[in-house]
């Protein structure tokens, strides 16, 4: 059990390398062809390879330069050929705007393995809101 929460962990560090870098290649390499994502922007379900590639361009293309992309509170389950793992992520950057930002993202993912590769089958993104105004919340702390 240990080995493969170890893979997964280690699965989904390379996923966060790809996506600081802008690596849509690698990044897409993670996720399976029949991949259901849920996002925070619409239409909020993108489906296969193919949506879910042009969802993470349109990301990438909202940064001039890479993407800071910090994993917190990283909590995997893994057990034979299915694993999940929710955390949250500080993305932060320069948005192509000049403006600098930071904010936080929860994220869930559901993984297959086959063989000796992880593939995640889904994933789920949200933002924390704060309830006192229903606006995203930036706070840089946790």
């Amino acid at each position: 059990m240990a080995s493969n929460e170890s893979g997964l962990r280690t699965f989904l560090d390379s996923r966060v390398d790809a996506c600081q870098t802008k690596d849509i290649d690698q990044l897409m390499s993670h996720y399976s062809a029949d991949v259901v994502y849920y996002d925070v922007v619409p239409p909020l379900r993108f489906e296969g390879t193919e949506e879910v590639r042009r969802n993470f361009v349109r990301w990438f293309d909202e940064y001039d330069g890479p993407i800071g992309l910090e994993t917190h509170e990283l909590s995997v389950v893994a057990n034979g050929d299915v694993a999940y793992a929710h955390m949250i992520h500080l993305d932060s950057g320069t948005r192509k705007d000049g403006i600098d930002s930071a904010i936080w993202v929860r994220s869930t993912v559901c993984c297959r393995r086959s063989g000796d590769k992880w593939l995640i089958t889904h994933e789920h993104v949200s933002l924390p809101i704060d309830p006192a105004n229903l606006q995203a919340w930036f706070s840089p702390g946790l």
